[in-house]
């Protein structure tokens, strides 16, 4: 019956020529599929189990986005994330010896979205990260007549920042279990930071307030753990941003710098775990 459905789809494209075999198969698949008639009854209103998508010319995969989180939900959640290292004496081959470093990085980013149609939501996040890392010693021995050592450097960060964004999600089963997303947010912020060493047998302090802007791309997974409960993982993978920064060196020389740049890689440090309630 599955083909003589697409033979005869074919068949009335080329007779008519008004519409493309692509675009008639999929119709013809769509009345054969239950899932595309299938509905669930969300509050008081029914509503269809698979979201219609117009297909704008792309290939057609046969791949349904299902319904995850209806229109009309509040989403509230948390995003944290943490590192730390310590090395005491570390050597690494027989160039860098005796490292001694301390640091740790984290960040608290507390959010809430709108659901304003199904499976999409906009929303404001609230981020704040802090970071410290102290290094007792560092010494490099290249040969005889070239090795130095660096020692009692501390470095210190904090900022402030709030970001807009955007999530579409995508069911991946009738289930409304498990699905995939992309984000997009605007984020602007603000921090600063104290870097502390000893130069030319003096202390040096720097202190730096930077001022941020950026555009994110970050896709995800999504999991309802419980009913109204989920988890949710995302990936920093494209982004830009501009950076100005104002710095002061123990209080009489002063300097600035803007930068400007884009990341088009899969960035390891920009991995967040989070939890959602939608209700």
């Amino acid at each position: 019956m599955r083909y003589i459905i697409l033979a005869a789809a074919m068949s009335i494209s080329a007779i008519s020529g008004t519409a493309s075999a692509q675009t008639v198969v999929r119709k013809a698949l769509a009345h054969e599929s239950p899932d595309m008639k299938e509905t669930v009854i969300v509050g008081q209103d029914t509503v269809p189990l698979v979201i219609p998508e117009r297909n704008l010319g792309r290939y057609d995969r046969g791949l349904f986005n299902y319904l995850f989180i209806p229109r009309g939900k509040w989403g509230f959640g948390l995003t944290a994330s943490y590192g730390e290292l310590n090395t005491e004496d570390v050597q690494v081959l027989s160039i860098l010896s005796d490292i001694d470093f301390n640091g740790k990085l984290y960040s608290i980013k507390p959010f809430i979205s709108y659901f304003f149609s199904n499976n999409q939501s906009i929303g404001i996040r609230f981020n704040y990260t802090r970071g410290k890392g102290d290094l007792g010693k560092l010494a490099m021995d290249f040969d005889d007549d070239l090795n130095f050592s660096i020692r009692d450097v501390s470095y210190y960060t904090q900022s402030y920042s709030t970001s807009l964004f955007y999530r579409n999600y995508i069911g991946l089963n009738k289930s409304k279990r498990f699905g995939i997303f992309n984000e997009v947010d605007l984020t602007v912020g603000s921090g600063s930071s104290r870097f502390k060493r000893i130069y030319d047998e003096k202390p040096k302090d720097t202190r730096t307030t930077i001022t941020t802007a950026s555009l994110n791309f970050s896709p995800g997974v999504c999991i309802f753990i419980q009913e109204y409960v989920a988890f949710n993982v995302s990936f920093g993978v494209f982004g830009l941003n501009i950076r100005r920064e104002h710095q002061v060196t123990d209080q009489v020389d002063e300097g600035s710098r803007f930068t400007s740049g884009a990341n088009f890689r899969f960035n390891i440090f920009n991995i967040n775990f989070g939890m959602m309630v939608v209700i």
